[in-house]
């Protein structure tokens, strides 16, 4: 990897870490008029819908740099979403304990590892 390579793919995992606090913290949204419009005070993780678009993406930009450091964004994202959410700021457990912290783990691990998976195996020969 060149040092241009290896600064692109440190800004990589800063985002990644970024991306995984930030839907770690606002988990925890419902309808219930604060932040979102008031419609029965229902659960809505939309943060799940941003790990299931950003983590895969952020795994194929670190393949395509180098096939080794395509698995980086996914550890420090499981390691931010566990450390994080267990182990908060001042000792507070940030991570909800319910359907929606399951989801939010799902929702990020899964469509990134089938992004690793994609990039481990290279491109496809025709």
């Amino acid at each position: 990897m060149t040092a241009g390579q290896r600064a692109l793919l440190v800004v990589l995992l800063v985002d990644t870490v970024l991306l995984a606090t930030l839907e770690l913290f606002f988990l925890p949204l419902r309808l219930d008029g604060h932040l979102l419009p008031k419609l029965g005070d229902i659960p809505m993780p939309l943060t799940v819908l941003v790990a299931i678009l950003t983590t895969p993406l952020l795994v194929a930009q670190a393949g395509r740099l180098s096939s080794r450091a395509a698995f980086a964004p996914l550890a420090v994202w499981v390691l931010t979403i566990v450390v994080l959410g267990l182990f908060g700021p001042g000792g507070d457990q940030v991570l909800v304990q319910d359907w929606r912290a399951l989801l939010l783990i799902a929702g990020g691990a899964l469509p990134a590892a089938m992004a690793l998976g994609g990039s481990l195996a290279g491109p496809r020969r025709k």
